[in-house]
């Protein structure tokens, strides 16, 4: 069949500044880069289908083992309490907090099921003779759920909870802990063995790719999907992955400003509030967020304390301030720090979700300090608030569209836009890896 003439081949369009630049082929190791904002476009690896899909399957079986067995065992006064994945959210449950125990069930257990399933569906279904004709549909549903995927930043919830359960009681940590690392490991090494357009392409070359001719139209678009990049309307349906084409994100500052808004005004009572608090021995008092950094401190765990500090207050703090001001610069059409802004949404983006480490210490600790007059642990107000915070702000960035910064730029004439003529000299660069 020939080549559809719609569709430009070698074309990409950087989700960060919406520079169109060609993207020459890779050997293994390299990678590509935008010549205007620096993102990388590309990675290149080798025989990524074969490599990326036993990591998935092994992350399938141990996954299911973590949920299965135990992951922490506290003995107290001759009684041994133990903490399955469920525990917490079950305790959080009916203790009230039913918010913060969907979100911990979302991110620690659905939404890495739900992308390792999909992923090693994908996967296999290539390797079929006759491919189902959903691949490409799922495949676009695992970029879009990996960032609530959140393991890694549980195991390190689960670390700041043993330092403070070491004051308490004995603490056993079970072969649930072990196998959620094997998870943690294989998601890792299937992330950099899986090349995404690697992916596209074999989908495309297993006749998976729908053609639909659209009108004839002079505009390059790219996919917010899989990056395919072809001559078509808005809201024309993406022949690679079905996702309805978009020039930018629909409503993209009205939506960023109102979950922004929220999740400002929850911010301070998420800091003032008690987020926890301990009883032992009839004696304790409500603790925030702050308060519990001092204690890591004061007890000499200061890797810790500063993990803590950055996770739980600095980076909320940063992500409000940083996407207040982006979207302001936006409005002003300023091309002031325009590549560190955009860089500065990367990061953002990135590291947002390590704020929930605070709220996987809590529920840790809910699951297993239920001692009665010995040691009991309560969830404060603060917990609630403060894991409402992350999730907007989550919100918040994904629904920012960076690109509007560079169009703003450009229509104030501070950016000088890439002509046709010139595009070879956007084209992305090929690093190799230090």
């Amino acid at each position: 069949m020939a080549e559809p003439t719609h569709i430009l081949r070698g074309e990409r369009e950087c989700q960060y500044c919406g520079l169109f630049q060609h993207v020459p082929r890779l050997a293994a190791g390299d990678s590509a880069c935008c010549g205007r904002c620096g993102a990388t476009l590309r990675h290149g690896t080798k025989d990524t289908l074969a490599r990326a899909l036993p990591c998935a399957v092994g992350a399938i079986f141990l996954f299911i083992l973590a949920l299965q067995l135990p992951f922490l065992d506290v003995t107290a006064v001759g009684h041994t309490y133990r903490a399955t994945m469920f525990t917490g959210p079950a305790e959080l449950d009916q203790r009230g907090m039913w918010g913060i125990s969907l979100v911990v069930l979302v991110t620690l257990v659905a939404m890495p099921a739900l992308q390792l399933l999909l992923l090693v569906a994908v996967l296999i279904g290539l390797q079929l003779p006759d491919p189902p004709r959903g691949l490409p549909l799922l495949f676009g549903l695992v970029e879009r759920i990996r960032p609530w995927s959140m393991t890694e930043v549980f195991l390190l919830g689960v670390f700041v909870a043993y330092s403070r359960l070491q004051v308490i009681a004995a603490v056993q940590v079970g072969p649930a802990l072990f196998a959620l690392g094997g998870v943690m490991l294989c998601l890792v090494a299937a992330d950099v063995e899986l090349d995404h357009e690697a992916v596209w392409e074999a989908l495309e070359a297993r006749g998976l790719l729908h053609i639909r001719e659209p009108p004839k139209v002079q505009r390059r678009i790219g996919c917010d999907c899989c990056r395919l990049v072809l001559l078509a309307p808005s809201g024309w349906p993406c022949p690679r992955c079905g996702r309805r084409l978009r020039q930018r994100k629909r409503q993209s500052l009205v939506r960023s400003w109102a979950l922004l808004a929220s999740a400002t005004a929850l911010y301070l009572p998420a800091n003032i509030l008690p987020i926890i608090t301990v009883i032992r021995f009839g004696q304790g008092q409500p603790s925030t967020i702050w308060r519990g950094v001092v204690e890591l401190a004061q007890a000499n765990m200061w890797p810790l304390a500063i993990l803590v500090f950055l996770a739980s207050l600095i980076v909320p703090l940063v992500k409000l301030v940083g996407l207040t001001g982006m979207m302001l610069m936006t409005h002003d059409g300023s091309a002031l720090w325009l590549r560190q802004r955009t860089a500065l949404y990367r990061a953002v983006d990135t590291v947002g979700r390590w704020s929930m480490i605070d709220v996987f210490m809590l529920t840790v600790l809910v699951a297993l300090v239920h001692m009665g007059f010995v040691a009991t642990v309560y969830p404060g107000p603060g917990a609630m608030a403060f894991a409402a915070v992350v999730v907007l702000t989550m919100f918040a960035s994904a629904a920012f569209d960076p690109r509007l910064m560079w169009d703003a730029a450009l229509r104030q004439g501070h950016v000088a836009a890439v002509p046709p003529e010139a595009h070879a000299e956007a084209q992305a660069q090929a690093l190799q890896p230090s």
